[in-house]
C-alpha cells in the first residue's frame, strides 16, 4: 500500500513555532510568500497542500512548516 503525502494545513501554519518565541504566521505574510512562489493561498487555506510542495520551494520557513506539521502528524494533531 503507497504511503499519504502528508498535507500541511493552515492548523499547521498558525501553530508552527517562529524566530520570535511566539507561533504561527500571519495571513499578510502568508499571502505575499504564497505569490512570491506562485501558491495558491487560498487553496492552501481551504484545503492545505501536499507537503512536498513546501520542499520544493527550498525555503527555509517552508522546511520548517513541513518538520512542524510532521511533529503534529506524529502527536495526532
Amino acid at each position: 500500500m503507497a504511503a499519504t503525502e502528508l498535507i500541511v494545513t493552515w492548523h499547521h501554519y498558525r501553530t508552527v513555532p517562529v524566530r520570535s518565541g511566539t507561533t504561527g504566521h500571519c495571513v499578510h505574510g502568508g499571502r505575499a510568500w504564497f505569490a512570491r512562489h506562485g501558491l495558491d493561498f487560498g487553496a492552501f487555506v481551504r484545503h492545505g497542500l501536499p507537503a512536498s510542495t513546501f520542499e520544493a520551494t527550498g525555503d527555509a520557513l517552508a522546511l520548517a512548516l513541513v518538520e512542524h506539521a510532521r511533529k503534529e502528524v506524529e502527536r495526532g494533531q
